[in-house]
């Protein structure tokens, strides 16, 4: 066990809650609130991406989530077809904003409007959560334009009258210049300039950060230093200590890292969603079908519970609805927890818990 010295105060963010497939969900301004209230709920979604010429249609695919009670949904760039499908399916949707047009949306006010007149408004009612202006793209060189690219849109999409948060989707690994132990986390120097007035707009618009992260990767890495079970949730006991908490697993410890990051940006009041996580079957080590549903499991079962320094739930998106034959060769293609024939990978229930 690794031991780190005292405790700050805990903060407590609540977070979404889908609901059972079949009720009504919760109107898009309820669903918005304050990042710390306390009567927020719980989401667990799947993303759906769409690298593979063997995938089910949208209209199949809107029908498997709901059939297998997944209740949100995350696509990474909409097209008419899938937001087709989505409309009055009644699952919570998280949309992104493809990296090519960050660049025109922040550069051309009416880029942002067009895209929310082609992409949303003609397929209401939607229940949209979030619009991700981005995937991956801080530190590089379309840094500098994703705030412009999602003031933009924040004001297009209410001038249209939607009511979703607009954030950005970040690489915990890539943004991060330091992830031990856990009250270490700091934006990286060449993100630092674009995140800190980032974080500020999430904060002044109740927005949460929309964070990509994977144990996986972390422990696929340095095996001599991450061991299996601490990735998995599956440690006998603690692990590390740091500041008083007590980690015994992974998964918390990367999204804590995360908030004590925005902590010291001066955005602690912002929330983490967790936009991707996952484990693969297949293509690296200890990618196997046993260790995947092992961490998808657990995962589900631990996000009620929240982190060490963040208490009340974590709102996750597991990678990946398929597994996707056009992505890079190896563990990129097996993250799916079903075949491209719509059965399962292997088995876990994926309904939300209480």
């Amino acid at each position: 066990m690794i031991s780190m010295s005292a405790s700050p105060s805990l903060l407590l963010f609540g977070l979404l809650l889908a609901l059972p497939t079949g009720s009504s969900p919760p109107s898009p301004s309820l669903s918005h609130s304050h990042s710390r209230s306390l009567f927020m709920v719980k989401v667990i979604g799947v993303c759906y991406g769409v690298h593979g010429d063997n995938l089910p249609p949208p209209a199949s695919v809107v029908q498997l989530y709901k059939s297998k009670n997944i209740t949100a949904m995350r696509i990474y760039s909409p097209d008419t077809t899938t937001m087709q499908a989505l409309k009055g399916s009644g699952l919570l949707v998280t949309v992104g904003v493809a990296n090519e047009d960050i660049q025109r949306m922040a550069t051309d006010s009416t880029a942002a409007s067009t895209w929310v007149h082609t992409y949303i408004t003609p397929f209401l009612p939607l229940y949209l959560l979030y619009v991700a202006v981005g995937h991956n793209v801080i530190p590089g060189e379309l840094a500098g334009f994703v705030l412009p690219a999602m003031k933009n849109l924040q004001t297009a999409l209410s001038a249209a009258g939607v009511k979703a948060k607009v954030s950005t989707a970040v690489s915990h690994d890539g943004l991060l210049g330091a992830s031990f132990p856990p009250s270490a986390g700091h934006f990286l120097p060449e993100a630092e300039p674009f995140m800190t007035p980032i974080v500020q707009f999430l904060a002044a618009n109740g927005s949460p950060l929309l964070v990509n992260l994977f144990p996986y990767y972390v422990h696929a890495r340095n095996p001599a230093i991450i061991s299996l079970d601490y990735a998995l949730f599956t440690a006998p006991g603690p692990v590390v200590v740091d500041q008083g908490k007590i980690y015994d697993n992974l998964f918390d410890a990367m999204v804590d890292t995360m908030y004590w990051a925005l902590e010291k940006a001066g955005a602690a009041g912002v929330r983490v969603v967790v936009s991707e996580t996952g484990w693969p079957t297949a293509g690296g080590p200890a990618a196997t079908v046993s260790n995947a549903q092992t961490y998808n499991t657990n995962l589900i079962e631990h996000a009620a519970q929240g982190t060490r320094k963040t208490p009340g739930g974590t709102e996750v998106y597991i990678f990946s609805m398929f597994n996707e034959n056009q992505k890079a060769a190896a563990v990129e293609q097996n993250f799916g927890l079903f075949n491209p024939d719509e059965t399962s990978v292997y088995p876990i229930d994926l309904r939300t818990l209480p």
